[in-house]
């Protein structure tokens, strides 16, 4: 297990903020399927950092269009879900430039990223992770041979549920399966555990409390996410204690053994009826609106969105001054 860390008082650090006012970029938009929800965490960073007396500037950024970068700053604030901004392309160029950012750095976005990858790291790591499998067009039918249904069908490599399903019936299995490798090249073919949908935020080297997810729908979609409004979040989980600070536990680790770093949101799904939980994936850049789940988690912790954003940038501007 992971060695035990100093218990970050988070709302002594709510009570203060910093005396130095700081020239800020904060990135968000991208050419994602996500760039909608990267838009809205971009105004909420941005207004809460402002909000202290920062100089921000919000900007959209893509493979070809830089420009943002172009302006002299303190940190650069990256606030991209999905393709570019969350799988280490961004953060590459960003170290190349010689950039101080906030959030995790190329190889480890881009690990995280890649979903078969991730849990084969997870497996290396000894936590627990659904049984898996990668079809390409090339090995679909041995791909899909070996499952029994339901199954989650996915792409290796997007976030927000984008062209996620639950298969149920056998004739809908290679569909989907040969749709996902026709839009993204690779498709996850994922055991389906039953249960509760509980997530853990990740902020510094410390686990927030345990969120459990309810919806109305099959699963936590991207519908469920950013459009329905019946979508329930509750802290007081219907799980033992001892099960609940095991998943915090291994939410630390699984973010450890990624090499993320300044935060971060690791999803799990809990078995009912064995009590046993599965780790699905550790998102890098999970969404910082006032509704996200991290805000939550931090809330509950003692911090507002500003106190959040100002320790996040903090953590990057202590690591530049120690890199220096």
């Amino acid at each position: 297990m992971v060695p035990t860390k100093t218990v970050v008082d988070f709302t002594e650090i709510a009570r203060k903020t910093t005396s130095k006012k700081l020239t800020l970029t904060v990135l968000a938009g991208g050419p994602s399927g996500e760039r909608e929800v990267s838009l809205e965490s971009g105004r909420a960073v941005a207004e809460a950092l402002e909000s202290l007396g920062h100089d921000v500037h919000i900007a959209d950024i893509g493979p070809g269009n830089l420009g943002a970068l172009a302006r002299s700053v303190d940190c650069v604030f990256v606030a991209l879900h999905g393709r570019f901004g969350e799988d280490g392309q961004l953060q590459e160029i960003l170290e190349r430039r010689g950039l101080t950012y906030c959030g995790s750095g190329s190889a480890a976005c881009a690990l995280a990223m890649d979903k078969a990858a991730a849990k084969q790291r997870f497996i290396e790591l000894g936590l627990p992770t659904p049984r898996y499998d990668v079809a390409t067009t090339a090995n679909i039918q041995r791909a899909i041979a070996a499952w029994s249904l339901p199954v989650v069908v996915k792409p290796v490599c997007e976030g927000s549920s984008l062209d996620c399903s639950i298969i149920r019936a056998h004739h809908d299995l290679r569909p989907a399966v040969e749709q996902v490798c026709e839009k993204h090249g690779q498709c996850l073919i994922e055991e389906f555990i039953p249960g509760k949908e509980i997530t853990v935020s990740i902020l510094g080297e410390q686990p927030l409390a345990p969120l459990e997810i309810r919806t109305s729908r099959e699963f936590y979609d991207y519908q469920a996410k950013y459009v329905d409004d019946n979508t329930e979040y509750d802290f007081d989980i219907d799980l033992p204690a001892d099960l609940l600070t095991r998943i915090s536990e291994m939410s630390l680790e699984a973010h450890l053994g990624l090499g993320c770093r300044d935060f971060s949101r690791v999803d799990w799904r809990v078995d009912t009826a064995s009590l046993q939980p599965y780790l699905l994936e550790v998102n890098v850049i999970p969404g910082l609106t006032g509704h996200s789940l991290l805000p939550k988690a931090a809330a509950r912790a003692g911090l507002s969105m500003a106190a959040l954003g100002q320790f996040i940038v903090d953590l990057a501007m202590k690591r530049a001054a120690f890199n220096r």
